[in-house]
């Protein structure tokens, strides 16, 4: 990369840490600079106006979001095995965040009101995630490891009740035991849409390969939230 090219990204990867933290409101051209050590026109430079950068932030947020919990559940088979391996990875990134903060969680109060790109931007990059989740669950269906009646717009609006609850309650409340909350209640919510037929119910229920993942990020969590 050449120096500009460094320079705009260690600019983004600061603005990222501040946003996450006070809001992309609560991101100015200004604070950046001090935190940059740059002047104000220096940063300015880099990007045609502040709604530009709290963009290309969100961008970069997103970005993250993929290379931590979309493309790793990729490699997973499709069907439930990937299912279970989205939330599993979408809990762990959740127990990182919560030291700092979820930009889509902060974003969606911050804009859920306020018309403009940066609104729009951001429900373009939630509504990305729920669709990849609705794939998820349609493919699920169709291979037979959910209910033929299973409705997937209901299963992902529970689950990412699941996730709300979870950043809530470790983030604002810091209730100790949230990660193993939000485990139990996927398991429990998936058993409801496990096909009647009790021997395909128990082959899927004890597959299960990407559960670790959600023990793995309780052990990791920290001790106020697992």
């Amino acid at each position: 990369m050449r120096k500009g090219e460094l320079t705009r990204a260690a600019i983004l990867d600061v603005a990222l840490d501040l946003a996450s933290r006070d809001g992309l409101e609560g991101l100015t051209i200004g604070l950046l600079a001090d935190k940059m050590c740059m002047s104000k026109s220096g940063v300015f430079a880099h990007f045609g106006s502040r709604e530009d950068l709290q963009i290309e932030v969100l961008k970069l947020y997103h970005h993250q979001f993929e290379q931590e919990v979309f493309y790793p559940s990729m490699r997973e088979v499709r069907g439930l095995p990937r299912l279970q391996a989205m939330f599993a990875h979408w809990v762990r990134r959740v127990t990182v965040e919560i030291a700092s903060g979820c930009i889509y969680i902060s974003g969606a109060v911050e804009y859920d009101d306020r018309p403009g790109a940066i609104r729009e931007a951001l429900i373009d990059m939630v509504l990305a995630w729920q669709n990849a989740l609705l794939r998820c669950v349609e493919q699920a269906r169709e291979l037979g490891h959910l209910r033929s009646d299973t409705d997937p717009m209901q299963l992902v609006f529970e689950m990412y009740g699941l996730v709300l609850a979870l950043h809530h309650d470790a983030r604002f409340i810091k209730r100790p035991g949230a990660v193993d909350r939000a485990q139990i209640g996927f398991e429990r919510l998936l058993q409801s849409y496990l096909p009647s037929d009790s021997s395909t119910s128990a082959e899927i229920a004890e597959s299960r390969p990407a559960l670790h993942l959600l023990h793995s990020a309780a052990n990791k969590a920290a001790p106020s939230i697992k």
